[in-house]
């Protein structure tokens, strides 16, 4: 235990209790103790870089090219996705693939290069490969997007996991988004990221920095230039960092200096995967690979409120019966961890919570679910039903020596599933039937790093803690990243089978790539400063494959003021995932609680968020389909317009809608940059001109919202029925939309409705275009920005 982890101690001494702290300081003591014990000391290391090519093997899609220290396998996928792996890495076995590796593409070839070296031409990619081991990603006119410089090993004398470093060089002009849920971005500047998933620790302000990590991290970079944009993913999930430094162009004769990444990771294999094209042909190719989003419920696109642990029946219909009296929508009310019987996993309090079945029967057939928190660790105690069951089952994370591992968590001393196991994934999903019978109908999965608020956000499993990692065996410095992943898939693939005519619904505070396929994401974060990162980590995390995320408004600890909470409930209107949050230690903060003027600008912004009900479960059968995230940097379509690429505080919600919060205190007008085309202020159907910076009003009750030109956007009717809003195209131009109609549950796959805009003489008309050419809508439309006022500049 080191001087740092000594005066965190110190801290959590004070801040959650004597008792609970000094339980704390003797956990961090046991895991120093263990790793002591259990891994291996670092002693001296010899460094090796690959050497010079010696002999090419070519094969389907690529090849293996050995080096006089290492090889290089090369592969172009038939989703034109390229994949390279040293010392005999490949694809599989791999935590982010949804199943198997794509089939290698028999037109890619391996054929020589300039100057020794040798390449594979793809469709969009040509990968080049020098003969002293740099990898060259070049698009199809031969612009060089990527450099990575021969990778160096520093690998144990006596044996063991070998470091490695890889450098890799970009163009001048490029910039670096992604690494998983960043509060610094969503464009990363300057700066070293770590790579291992940890949770709350330092308060927000004084941790989130550059350099700190974040619950859910990714080795994933989206890098977007003038010549293109690709994604890179280093599919290792060991801890490591990225240093990230942008370039710069040289001024008259001056050079460029590339941009550059450094990657440094503590073990796990070098292999990466690449795409290249648009960002929506990167984030498909990557989709291809990863997984599929989770098609969420249509009522999980609506207005969550999150309780705090303390709580009883009392609470939950206080909280229902004000939204209702308030006329305030509400479509889910989760209850946090403290709603398990003596802190068990599964059992409800049936004390404070005596007849919740036929609670949550009545708040369903109001239109309100109930969503419970599930943390990963387990009561270490004789008579707790899932400690007993676990044990009898073998399916928690044992030490070296082979006793199961004890941490402290919130119940006191526990212990925890190896969801790297099949049979601890399928034992644990099982466990969902209890709180299904209890009518709960979403899970919410919270510490599942794993940590707990008592731990600082360190991991409360040894680094030495023994894990199945699906039969291959290895320790927790491989399996941290991913416990959480595993454990939303046993969540998922649980309730596929407990709950099969129902899409399951569920949320992880930690995760890794391909966590889309399981469910989505939700962060806390505290003060002005958190409001800003929680638009960086949604932006973030929808580029890295991950749509459906969002924050807890208000923040999860401390008491925002009015107007923080205001324009942060407005910001998340339009984010994918809406839920307030209650006041820590069962403290209220719902709307009404912050005064009449609050309490109405409130029920604009959660009526706007049902009536754009419509397009969001669209744009979610859209992200399942496609990849494409539900919010998007304002650079999406146009990645070559540097301006956008560095615009930070607005984004596209789909591609009809441009959201513009307000991220400080005291603004009522804000600078708003337009992308190309005719826009319409949605508040005043003012029109303006992009590309252009605008400077436009931002009032305490609202926050400026623009609509493209031609949109055809799937509303609710004052009636509560479909209804298309279409914003007029602007003369001699057309427009359109997509509607997905979706029944709110189930697995029919619906068919996709197109439609155009345009005008006809003095009248704006909408057409459905189909097979059989083109028809009239099948619901009502209600057309706007007919007065076509354009703004003065």
């Amino acid at each position: 235990m080191d001087g740092r982890d000594l005066v965190r101690s110190m801290k959590t001494v004070g801040s959650v209790g004597v008792a609970q702290g000094l339980r704390t300081v003797r956990a961090a003591w046991r895991r120093r103790r263990a790793d002591a014990a259990g891994l291996p000391p670092r002693g001296a290391e010899r460094a090796r870089v690959p050497g010079p090519l010696r002999e090419v093997e070519p094969g389907p899609g690529g090849g293996v090219l050995r080096f006089d220290r290492s090889e290089l396998r090369v592969l172009v996928a038939v989703n034109g996705a390229v994949f390279w792996g040293w010392d005999g890495a490949g694809p599989e076995p791999s935590y982010a693939l949804a199943g198997r590796c794509p089939e290698p593409d028999p037109r890619a070839v391996l054929e020589p290069d300039k100057d020794g070296g040798w390449r594979v031409v793809a469709e969009r990619a040509t990968v080049a490969v020098s003969r002293h081991g740099a990898v060259e990603v070049r698009t199809p006119g031969g612009v060089v997007l990527r450099r990575e410089l021969p990778p160096r090993w520093w690998e144990p004398v006596d044996g063991g996991p070998a470091r490695w470093t890889q450098r890799a060089e970009v163009a001048a002009d490029a910039r670096f988004f992604g690494l998983g849920g960043r509060s610094a971005g969503p464009r990363l500047r300057d700066g070293t990221y770590r790579l291992w998933n940890t949770g709350p620790g330092l308060p927000f302000a004084a941790a989130e920095d550059a350099s700190s990590a974040s619950s859910i991290t990714m080795p994933v970079q989206l890098v977007v230039a003038d010549a293109g944009t690709h994604l890179v993913f280093h599919d290792s999930t060991w801890d490591g960092t990225v240093a990230l430094r942008e370039g710069e162009e040289g001024a008259g004769s001056g050079h460029d200096r590339p941009g550059r990444s450094v990657l440094r990771m503590d073990g796990g294999p070098l292999r990466c995967w690449v795409t290249v094209g648009t960002p929506a042909r990167v984030l498909l190719a990557w989709a291809s690979l990863t997984g599929a989003p989770a098609l969420p419920p249509a009522w999980a696109l609506g207005h969550h409120h999150a309780l705090w642990d303390s709580g009883d029946e009392q609470d939950l219909r206080r909280v229902v019966a004000g939204h209702q009296e308030r006329d305030l929508p509400l479509d889910a009310v989760h209850l946090g961890i403290g709603h398990g019987a003596a802190r068990q996993v599964f059992t409800v309090d049936e004390e404070r919570f005596p007849k919740l079945p036929v609670l949550a029967e009545e708040l369903r057939r109001e239109g309100v679910r109930l969503v419970s928190a599930v943390e990963p660790a387990v009561r270490a105690a004789p008579g707790n039903l899932v400690y007993d069951g676990g044990g009898r089952g073998d399916v928690f994370v044992r030490d070296a020596a082979g006793t199961v591992v004890r941490g402290v968590g919130r119940p006191g001393d526990v212990v925890f599933p190896d969801f790297t196991h099949a049979r601890a994934r399928g034992w644990w999903g099982g466990l969902y039937e209890e709180r299904l019978g209890q009518g709960f109908t979403g899970f919410w999965h919270d510490l599942d790093e794993p940590t707990s608020f008592a731990a600082f956000g360190e991991s409360t499993l040894p680094r030495s803690a023994r894990h199945a990692l699906e039969g291959r065996g290895g320790d927790h410095r491989e399996a941290h990243n991913v416990y959480a992943l595993c454990m939303a898939r046993a969540g998922y693939e649980g309730l596929r089978v407990l709950a099969p005519d129902e899409r399951p619904f569920v949320l992880s505070r930690s995760g890794w790539a391909g966590l889309q396929r399981y469910g989505g994401a939700w962060s806390g974060a505290t003060g002005w400063p958190g409001l800003r990162a929680s638009l960086a980590r949604v932006l973030g995390l929808g580029l890295c494959g991950v749509p459906f995320s969002g924050p807890d408004v208000g923040g999860s600890e401390g008491d925002p003021s009015p107007e923080l909470y205001l324009r942060w409930l407005q910001l998340a209107t339009y984010l994918p995932l809406f839920r307030t949050h209650a006041g820590p230690r069962g403290g209220h903060r719902e709307p009404w609680e912050f005064g009449p003027e609050v309490l109405e600008h409130a029920r604009v912004a959660l009526v706007e968020r049902r009536r754009l009900l419509p397009y969001s479960v669209t744009l979610a059968h859209l992200a399942r389909r496609t990849g494409a995230p539900c919010a998007r940097p304002l650079w999406w379509s146009t990645p070559e317009d540097r301006m956008l690429r560095d615009c930070e505080d607005a984004f596209l919600l789909g591609d009809c809608l441009l959201v513009t919060p307000v991220l400080g205190a005291g603004v009522d007008r804000r600078a708003v940059r337009l992308p190309r085309g005719r826009w319409y202020d949605v508040a005043t159907e003012r029109a303006y001109e992009g590309p252009a910076q605008v400077l436009v009003d931002a009032p305490s009750a609202r926050i400026p919202v623009f609509a493209r030109a031609g949109a055809v956007i799937p509303v609710l009717g004052a009636d509560g029925g479909p209804e298309l809003e279409v914003w007029a195209p602007a003369r001699g131009r057309t427009g359109g939309g997509l509607v997905v109609p979706d029944a709110g549950d189930g697995w029919v796959e619906p068919e996709i409705e197109r439609y155009v805009s345009r005008w006809e003489g003095r009248r704006v008309v909408v057409e459905r275009e189909g097979e059989d050419g083109l028809s009239e809508p099948s619901c009502p439309v209600r057309v706007r920005g007919l007065a076509e006022r354009p703004a003065q500049m």
